[in-house]
């Protein structure tokens, strides 16, 4: 259920999204525009950022302890953040386009959506953190929806 409690694992997640964010919303695509995003998309957006923000800091599951198979959830999960700032350096260095943005990386759809989503998604797991799985949840619906309307609107302008 979780155990209450501060947890740096959940700080470091969440700061590893929330920066390369705030320097994003500095660089963004020219062509980019959240006018026509869906409400209710956006509504589960915010409100699973909200709860996965509380939910990764507040319970201490996620620090990790002694080494077992268990911690393969930890594991796997750190490398979907990894992949995720490579994602994030693969635009900064590039030219702040849609295609850098929204584009594959190792055949993985919209990764700026879809791999946190999956780092915090295996993080509740690892913590036995059903909250964290319920919001995370939330959120991908959310997120992902969003990215995947974008990459449609840019498909469909080909």
């Amino acid at each position: 259920m979780g155990n209450f409690g501060f947890s740096y694992i959940g700080l470091i997640y969440l700061l590893s999204l929330f920066i390369p964010n705030i320097i994003w919303s500095k660089n963004q695509p020219r062509e980019y525009t959240a006018e026509k995003e869906n409400k209710v998309l956006l509504w589960f957006e915010r409100i699973g950022q909200v709860l996965v923000t509380l939910t990764a800091i507040v319970f201490s599951d996620y620090n990790p302890t002694a080494f077992s198979a268990w911690t393969t959830w930890l594991i796997a999960s750190a490398l979907c953040l990894v992949l995720y700032e490579i994602c994030w350096i693969r635009y900064f260095a590039g030219g702040h386009t849609l295609k850098d943005f929204y584009g594959k990386f190792l055949k993985i759809p919209v990764p700026l959506a879809s791999l946190p989503i999956v780092a915090f998604l295996l993080l509740g797991i690892y913590g036995k953190v059903i909250w964290l799985v319920v919001s995370v949840v939330i959120l991908g619906i959310g997120h992902i929806g969003i990215h995947i309307q974008h990459m449609r609107e840019i498909e469909a302008t080909k």
